[in-house]
């Protein structure tokens, strides 16, 4: 249900107050456990299992982006890896407010079971997983950054509102809408669904899209150059706005040619400064500003009376003879290279303002078509393109999906995240545009038998599909001024259709066809280079027998301090009997006891002016008060005794009833 409070609508839904617990082997247990639960506030270990890398080809082009190196492929829950680029100083350092595109395709709640994954999730427990992530993934995004993600119809309203409430519904972007199947499914009882839909959010109002390719139709019939002006122009209109009562920037605008008084159309007013508009006529002929007492015309313009216009505002009018003024503005007319204000007709009242080709683009939008990004199936035979003897990947997306989103999202050398990795699309597509990546998955089997394959291959250049190639259509002949590639292809297609009829001459059919002949030109944009580390999520360093939580029978000695520091959110950093430091603060770990005999040998190599926490497995109770009166501000913890109430304590202050709490506690104050 939708609840509302203070600050605008909150979706609820059963044990949203808990997490959920995933059990690690590619299913989820469908168990809400409470945010104190070591099994979701531990930050594991991760551990190396391969390098993979290869020298950037000679053979690659110099204007493409350079590959990058250290992009990272985990296997395991997205949980346990969120927390350690967010928690752990080494990543942290590199991930935490760095990460400009975030894209993730979670499991949809379609009631279907995928092999790859367990997709039939009740509302509530798939509702927390998305949940739970956001919160994860907000602090690893940059400002500048934002989160794209993809749903089908079954969750695509209920995710809105959880995006709202994690993210701020003032910075929602757009729902784009991919269209995945060119055709409908006959089997269908109902209505046959062809769209996904994308949610965009952006983190602040400081992220901005790149701009998409312009139509080559757009940039040569729409924008073209009528007086040899370098840069693709259209006339465009020379007025904006809404005409106040009051507004200045109504006035009339003496014609070169035929003397004529020109004014905006009614409502409207001129778009730009009165300064703008006189030193663009005195490019044609000599004028001047003048006020030529015309209330009355501009009070019709501006739809009110000529008592309540704005008085004394002057026009631009002539300041030479009307016959010299005319030779002077077709002279200038006929050199080409016209002002940004133009005539297109000299001898019509009509002023026109150029509009030039922008080398921005085309603003992105929100309707993706399968012919221009791929649908379904092309994703599919992408992946057994690569995989010809694998069971196909169930839900895979074409690499121009992903293309579109990055472009949007990201610049090379910007840091784009999918913790759904899958068969390895967002990593792949993002490696090729030279981006840096980190992608998981929590399947093995799938790490083994999809992505890592497939990642390797993008490295050393083997992977020929997808964006690898781009392919433009060029001119075989010389076509007609003015006819793009894209347009004389177009013109053909229709031209078949004609022909087809038999109501044309064949030989004016085959001279078209001549006259716009064009033909494929591939490029190849990615031929291999850079690498990615693949890590591995560790086990747990807690076990739980009776309802006892211990630590597991790896945790003992160096690896019980890593795993310590990982807590701690410290770099394990070794020296002597210290595990890390930070600032003042210096740690020990120690598996075994610790009484006063110990606490004297730390204090010996302790510098003075610093302090120091000692965790053990086992503690002396004089110790503790021996280590406090020595060093004030030092203490001694038992593990795991002190480092489960911690988690306890940090699930207490990021609790959603303690949040608002505090949030209630600001306003009052």
């Amino acid at each position: 249900m939708v609840a509302e409070y203070s600050g605008g609508l909150e979706l609820t839904w059963t044990n949203k107050d808990k997490t959920l617990l995933s059990t690690g082997d590619g299913k989820y247990d469908y168990t809400f456990v409470d945010r104190a639960d070591y099994r979701v506030s531990e930050v594991r270990l991760m551990h190396e299992i391969e390098r993979v890398e290869a020298a950037t080809p000679e053979s690659r082009l110099d204007e493409l982006p350079e590959p990058t190196a250290d992009n990272l492929l985990i296997t395991g829950d997205a949980m346990h890896v969120l927390d350690v680029l967010t928690r752990v100083p080494e990543y942290a350092e590199r991930y935490l407010g760095k990460v400009k595109l975030v894209y993730i395709d979670p499991p949809f709640n379609t009631g279907q079971a995928f092999t790859n994954y367990d997709d039939n999730i009740e509302h509530s427990v798939w509702l927390t997983m998305l949940r739970d992530r956001l919160r994860q993934i907000k602090p690893l995004l940059s400002d500048d950054g934002s989160i794209w993600v993809h749903l089908d119809d079954a969750e695509v309203h209920r995710c809105r509102s959880v995006l709202d409430e994690e993210v701020g519904a003032e910075n929602f972007i757009a729902e784009i809408v991919w269209q995945r199947a060119t055709s409908p499914r006959n089997d269908t009882t109902g209505i046959s669904i062809s769209h996904d839909s994308i949610l965009v959010y952006r983190k602040t109002d400081r992220w901005t899209p790149n701009r998409m390719k312009r139509h080559a139709s757009s940039n040569t019939s729409r924008y073209r150059s009528r007086d040899g002006d370098p840069v693709p122009w259209r006339d465009d209109n020379p007025t904006a706005g809404k005409a106040a009562t009051n507004h200045p920037m109504v006035y009339a605008i003496q014609h070169p040619i035929t003397g004529g008084l020109m004014y905006p159309p009614p409502g409207r007013t001129w778009g730009k400064a009165q300064s703008w508009f006189l030193d663009q006529m005195n490019q044609y002929a000599k004028y001047e500003l003048r006020d030529i007492e015309d209330e009355e015309r501009r009070a019709v313009i501006c739809g009110t009376t000529s008592e309540l216009v704005k008085a004394g505002v002057p026009a631009i009018m002539l300041a030479e003879p009307l016959e010299d003024a005319a030779e002077s503005a077709r002279a200038r007319h006929k050199a080409g290279r016209w002002p940004e204000l133009v005539f297109l007709d000299l001898d019509k009242e009509r002023i026109q303002r150029k509009k030039h080709l922008a080398d921005r683009g085309r603003v992105p939008e929100s309707l993706w078509f399968a012919a221009d990004v791929g649908g379904s199936i092309r994703g599919k035979n992408q992946v057994l393109d690569l995989f010809p003897d694998l069971h196909a990947f169930a839900t895979p997306k074409p690499e121009e999906l992903l293309q579109r989103v990055i472009h949007i999202g990201s610049n090379p050398g910007d840091i784009v995240l999918d913790c759904y990795g899958g068969s390895g699309t967002t990593a792949a597509v993002a490696h090729k545009m030279g981006r840096h990546w980190v992608t998981s998955e929590l399947l093995s089997a799938t790490v083994n038998t999809y992505t890592k394959p497939r990642l390797k291959r993008v490295v050393k250049g083997e992977d020929a599909g997808g964006i690898t190639t781009s392919t433009d259509r060029i001119p075989a002949v010389d076509l007609p001024d003015g006819m793009s590639p894209d347009e004389a292809q177009e013109f053909n297609r229709l031209l078949n259709k004609v022909a087809k009829s038999g109501s044309v001459d064949e030989r004016a059919v085959t001279a078209l066809r001549n006259a716009t002949k064009t033909k494929p030109q591939a490029t190849t944009i990615w031929h291999g280079g850079g690498g990615f580390t693949h890590l591995e999520v560790g086990p747990s360093m807690f076990e739980s027998i009776a309802d006892i939580v211990m630590l597991a029978n790896w945790a003992t000695q160096s690896d019980l301090a890593r795993a310590m520091c990982a807590q701690l959110g410290v770099r394990y950093l070794p020296d002597g009997i210290f595990a890390a430091k930070r600032g003042q603060v210096r740690y020990v770990i120690l598996d075994g006891l610790v009484g006063r005999g110990t606490v004297a040998a730390i204090l010996d190599q302790l510098p003075e002016g610093q302090i120091v926490e000692v965790w053990a497995t086992q503690i002396d109770p004089e110790a503790v008060e021996a280590l406090r009166k020595a060093r004030k501000g030092s203490r001694l913890t038992k593990i795991p005794e002190a480092v489960l109430d911690t988690y306890r304590r940090q699930a207490s202050e990021t609790s959603p009833f303690r949040r608002r709490a505090l949030e209630l506690e600001s306003a009052d104050s």
